[in-house]
């Protein structure tokens, strides 16, 4: 039906085109999964893993089989037909940023167990300003991960494509359709509008909130590797 009603003009090579992108990524899916679990289960069988080893092993076994899982329950839902609708064929927003986030989730958690193997942990003096130093980059973190999901809810809604101006969008600050749907509650994650504006406030608080930990870490004295990791956040939160 959808192809009749939409897609009736595409030519064989448009349809390969959408199919191989999505082979690639399912099969480079797999690929992910298998780096992960044929590794584990040598390295387990082995006995070259501790107790605590064994269960961030696990941990991360499971978050990659449960990504893959999330992944079939994303595109499911692009492929059910609703008689209702007649729009363009989309998976759901919610799932979308279920299955982005979980990934983002897995990849900090690699990150973070292979950091803590290969590089020592620096034993610095608890004193107040590096406790707020560090409070300060875990609500940075949490910010840029909610930025990060707001995005597959712009991506889900096609929601790039209702305002393509800035600073303002369109010739206002705060579109007149910011809360056209009811309850208000769901303009949040449904409003195309909506999706986009809080997207957008989103990504400047957290360039502001990276700017503003970098120039605190400048205040504070700290290893090298400390200071170039923060450096480093300033660089590609500029570049993003």
């Amino acid at each position: 039906t959808v192809f009749n009603s939409l897609n009736h003009d595409m030519t064989v090579t448009e349809f390969k085109f959408i199919w191989y992108m999505e082979y690639s990524h399912r099969m480079w899916g797999r690929i992910v999964g298998l780096a992960y679990i044929l590794p584990a289960a040598y390295f387990w069988r082995k006995g070259w893993l501790s107790s605590r080893m064994k269960v961030c092993v696990l941990a991360l076994c499971g978050l990659v089989c449960f990504q893959g899982l999330l992944g079939w329950y994303m595109v499911k839902s692009g492929l059910e037909e609703k008689p209702d609708s007649y729009d363009i064929p989309r998976v759901s927003q919610y799932r979308l940023a279920a299955h982005l986030g979980s990934a983002l989730v897995l990849y900090s958690a690699s990150l973070w167990t292979g950091l803590s193997l290969l590089l020592p942990q620096h034993k610095l003096p608890e004193t107040r300003q590096l406790l707020r130093l560090r409070q300060c980059a875990h609500c940075t973190t949490a910010l840029i991960f909610l930025t990060a999901l707001s995005g597959a809810f712009v991506a889900g809604l096609d929601a790039g494509l209702v305002y393509n101006s800035f600073p303002k969008m369109g010739e206002r600050w705060i579109p007149d359709d910011l809360l056209a749907l009811s309850p208000v509650l769901r303009n949040i994650f449904e409003n195309p509008t909506t999706v986009q504006f809080d997207h957008r406030i989103l990504g400047i608080t957290s360039v502001t909130a990276v700017i503003a930990l970098y120039l605190f870490s400048r205040k504070i004295p700290l290893p090298h590797r400390t200071r170039m990791a923060v450096t480093s956040l300033l660089v590609v939160a500029c570049m993003q």
